[in-house]
């Protein structure tokens, strides 16, 4: 039976850097990954789950302010609320 040959230093110190380049290589999959699903994350206005608008008016658009959310009516009317209390603040027709 043979004796295994001891291992060169030239080849311990290539697979040490094949070792740290592979970690490197997973953390540095990680961190994207991990940036990727922080930069997608849903940050999705917080509107009131119920708007009362006036005279039967009918949505079609809502957009929203600090403070303030407006929404445009079908009667080409923007109706502008305050955020906390609901209360209508301002109708600015468009003609």
């Amino acid at each position: 039976m043979t004796t295994p040959l001891p291992e060169p230093a030239s080849l311990r110190l290539l697979r040490r850097l094949v070792t740290v380049l592979t970690l490197v290589m997973i953390v540095g999959i990680v961190a994207i990954t991990a940036l990727i699903v922080v930069r997608l994350y849903d940050t999705a206005p917080v509107l009131p789950d119920h708007i009362s608008l006036p005279g039967g008016a009918s949505a079609i658009a809502i957009t929203h302010g600090q403070g303030w959310y407006a929404v445009i009516t079908q009667n080409q009317d923007i109706l502008v609320f305050d955020a906390l209390t609901g209360a209508l603040r301002q109708t600015i027709p468009i003609r």
